[in-house]
């Protein structure tokens, strides 16, 4: 067996020669494997970070790489250790064929091979052998084929692709991430060595299996490269103490479930850039892990971090891990339909503060309401009376939201949620008054955009992860937007969390499926959902003590200070109740408008719609109920003011029909139109 391969190597040779010298056309009919090589689909993040990464069809990790990003000092050892004449051959090194042949003949054995970096790109290509002579032949015309038909540096990218690393690592891109956790553009030289070393035996020298065997071939790369004048007599004795990595390291998997959507998204795109901060995502996966850990083997977590001024998603955590396990962590909780519980009240606070319905200091009643057979109650069963709306909406009372919804309509609350980007899910085919209580089926990712867009002043902007944005249209004025935002940033922070301005909301489901906190600063929106994602109950989960903690956490470690919240616009009425225009002091539901307190002033003569005489050019005028002093009008025009009596007479010049009015301190008004004859 061994007398064949100085037969063989002298037969390679004289081919080699032959190719080079006469068989140009030969050469050029070379029938080539495919040189387009399938790489790995990636996914990075904005600054161009890995986030992660899939096989290529055949579960192998190909990682996609070009000689600039790649450390020079490991092309230098490469092509110093197997290949010196790379730059200067066509593909056979004949000096290294003649060299190879001598020591055979002269030992009976192959002592060097004479193998060059393009034959071995040949092999790796068309996954041929090594030691037959007719598979050497073949390496050797092609070789000479691809010298033709590409440049050294194409031919270097192929081999920085296809060299083999062990088990389905293919490529030094892939082999440096999965052994020393990092790209490979910075590689000490005890890194660039071993992986210089690795492809010639890749099972038999796998750090994380034989450790010792890598060493031995890492060292011998060392000293080459010493002998060569790569590294210093200093440099070389730092790197041989320098241990190998005992294990493979996982390829960066940093949000999968977007990751997952931008690739169905765009299947054939190679790679992917996302809005993503690497940084910010691998922090608050962490951060989810950590949230779930003591609190059951079913409890999942979801959290959305956006900046709210261009629409841009910084992280998206779909899970407290990617696995399948009891949480369900396949399933990106962002996107999955849950009921909102309380965080709704901010949208249907704004767009009553826009229709004029209310003022931040306008009075409102916390009492025992029924709309027919629907008759909400406080998640505490416990009524305030009367309250201001800025409190009505610190404290997520129910009641006072619900009144508002009726005067607004929910149907303009659905179309609200709608022109904000939302996609709310209905259980009807209409909405009903328990929309603002959480009667609506929302995404964690719909919610974050709706504060996105109080945030932004209320415009909304759909929040996005990939590509540029689109134009937003107004969901509310920016006066009612600063107002929302006003309220909520006088909340305050959970126990244990800084003491800051954040605008936030919390939210507990019925049945206490689904907790929530979502909230923003003067740049960036975060929300935080917690619960189970098969939609069972976690007795006692409230958002303010679950989630809410969870999502000041989450604002600290996307910024180490918070953006302060913008000022008033100009247009912002800032007064206290008294100072309102009247209309504005209480809220009065639409049932109210049509219905006389028990306790407001009531005109009792003249009768409404009677024909009433003067006397001696007067009109007895009589009252009841209301708060002194009374302001009398007759057609509109104030005839009495001041009034303490119930009882008075009126000058009366004209006849025919009045309308007599009656307005007492309160605000609180009767009429009624009569004939004077």
């Amino acid at each position: 067996m061994r007398a064949r391969y100085p037969l063989a190597l002298a037969a390679a040779l004289w081919v080699a020669a032959f190719g080079m010298d006469r068989g140009r056309d030969w050469i050029a009919a070379t029938d080539l494997p495919s040189l387009t090589l399938a790489t790995s689909t990636e996914v990075v993040d904005r600054g161009g970070i890995l986030l992660r990464a899939y096989t290529v069809a055949d579960g192998r990790w190909r990682m996609a790489v070009t000689p600039d990003a790649v450390d020079p000092r490991y092309i230098a050892m490469l092509v110093a250790y197997e290949d010196k004449r790379f730059w200067q051959h066509g593909g056979v090194d004949l000096r290294a064929l003649g060299r190879a042949v001598a020591q055979a003949v002269w030992n009976g054995r192959v002592v060097s091979g004479g193998s060059t970096l393009t034959m071995q790109v040949a092999r790796l290509l068309e996954e041929s052998g090594t030691g037959a002579v007719a598979g050497k032949l073949r390496q050797m015309r092609v070789a000479l084929a691809l010298e033709q038909r590409l440049t050294k540096a194409q031919i270097l990218q192929l081999y920085l692709h296809l060299a083999p690393f062990g088990g389905n690592l293919e490529g030094v891109r892939a082999a440096s991430l999965a052994y020393f956790g990092k790209e490979p553009r910075r590689l000490t030289p005890a890194e660039a060595a071993l992986l210089v070393a690795i492809p010639q035996s890749p099972e038999g020298r796998r750090p994380d299996r034989h450790p010792g065997r890598a060493v031995a071939a890492r060292d011998r790369v060392l000293e080459r490269a010493l002998r060569d004048g790569l590294l210093t007599a200093e440099e070389a004795r730092e790197t041989r103490g320098e241990q190998v990595p005992q294990a493979r390291l996982p390829v960066p998997m940093l949000a999968p479930h977007l990751a997952d959507r931008a690739v169905r998204a765009a299947p054939s795109r190679p790679r992917h850039v996302l809005t993503l901060d690497a940084g910010v995502q691998r922090g608050l996966e962490g951060l989810a892990r950590q949230a779930v850990a003591d609190r059951g083997a079913q409890m999942q977590i979801a959290i959305l971090v956006a900046d709210h001024q261009s629409g841009e998603i910084l992280a998206s955590v779909g899970s407290a891990g990617f696995v399948a396990d009891q949480r369900q962590g396949f399933v990106d909780m962002t996107m999955a339909l849950r009921s909102p519980g309380s965080t709704l009240k901010p949208l249907v606070y704004g767009l009553a503060f826009d229709e004029g319905l209310a003022h931040p200091e306008t009075l409102i009643d916390d009492k025992p309401v029924s709309f027919g057979t629907y008759a909400p109650q406080n998640f505490d069963k416990i009524y305030r009376g009367t309250l201001r709306v800025r409190d009505a909406l610190q404290q997520s009372l129910n009641i006072p939201v619900v009144l508002l919804t009726d005067a607004l309509g929910p149907a303009k609350v659905i179309a609200a949620m709608r022109r904000a980007g939302m996609a709310p899910a209905l259980k009807g085919d209409e909405p009903g008054l328990a929309i603002s209580l959480g009667g609506v089926g929302v995404t964690l990712t719909d919610m974050v955009q709706l504060y996105a867009a109080i945030a932004r002043g209320g415009v909304a902007l759909p929040l996005r992860f990939t590509g540029d944005g689109a134009e937003g249209q107004r969901l509310m004025s920016a006066v009612a937007a600063w107002q929302v935002a006003d309220i909520l940033s006088g909340l305050p922070p959970p126990a244990g969390a800084p003491e800051n301005r954040l605008a936030y909301k919390t939210g507990t489901s019925y049945g206490y499926r689904d907790a929530w906190a979502i909230g923003f600063d003067g740049r960036y929106v975060a929300g935080v959902w917690m619960g189970r994602a098969d939609g069972t109950p976690v007795p006692g989960a409230f958002g303010g003590d679950l989630a809410a903690p969870i999502l000041f956490q989450v604002m600290g470690r996307v910024s180490r200070s918070l953006t302060p919240l913008p000022p008033p616009p100009p247009a912002t009425l800032l007064v206290s109740n008294a100072q309102l225009p009247q209309p504005l002091r209480r809220f009065r539901s639409r049932e109210a408008a049509f219905q006389v307190a028990a306790d407001a002033p009531v005109l009792t003569f003249p009768p409404d719609g009677a024909e009433v005489e003067r006397l001696e050019g007067q009109l007895l005028v009589k009252l009841r109920g209301g708060t002194a002093p009374f302001t009398l009008l007759a057609d509109g025009v104030p005839v009495q003011t001041g009034l303490r009596q119930r009882e008075t007479v009126l000058p009366m010049a004209g006849l025919g029909f009045v309308t007599l009015s009656v307005v007492d301190a309160e605000g609180r008004s009767n009429r009624v139109r009569f004939w004077l004859r």
